[in-house]
């Protein structure tokens, strides 16, 4: 059974990378926009990581247990940023794009520009 199909509109969000680009039900403009928000996420990830970063790094049992920890952290806050769009990457890098990748979309068919004498 194939739940997928029975949703009216599927959110990108919620699919892995991997199956975007292959996907029929989405739009381009969609999978533009989820790939600018993932790749948002990764580079606050990285900062999130770099910020979080403990001075001395411990070489007990306790310090593997908090790094597990505070990846976990780091991944689940990354995350929420970029879903919120406050950061702001995703939408210039979607924009970015979409004049790249989508060239067609962004500007406006030819027979609809009207030329001046």
């Amino acid at each position: 059974m194939n739940i997928l199909s029975t949703h009216s509109e599927i959110d990108a969000s919620q699919l892995p990378l991997e199956s975007l680009a292959g996907n029929p039900n989405l739009s381009d403009h969609q999978k533009v926009a989820e790939v600018s928000r993932q790749f948002e996420a990764v580079l606050l990830r990285q900062i999130l990581q770099d910020i979080r970063k403990p001075v001395l790094a411990s070489a007990n049992s306790e310090a593997t247990v908090n790094g597990i920890y505070s990846d976990m952290i780091n991944n689940q806050l990354a995350d929420n940023i970029s879903r919120s769009g406050t950061f702001g990457l995703a939408r210039s890098l979607q924009s970015q794009l979409g004049h790249q990748v989508l060239p067609q979309a962004a500007a406006p068919p030819a027979a609809t520009v009207k030329h001046k004498p």
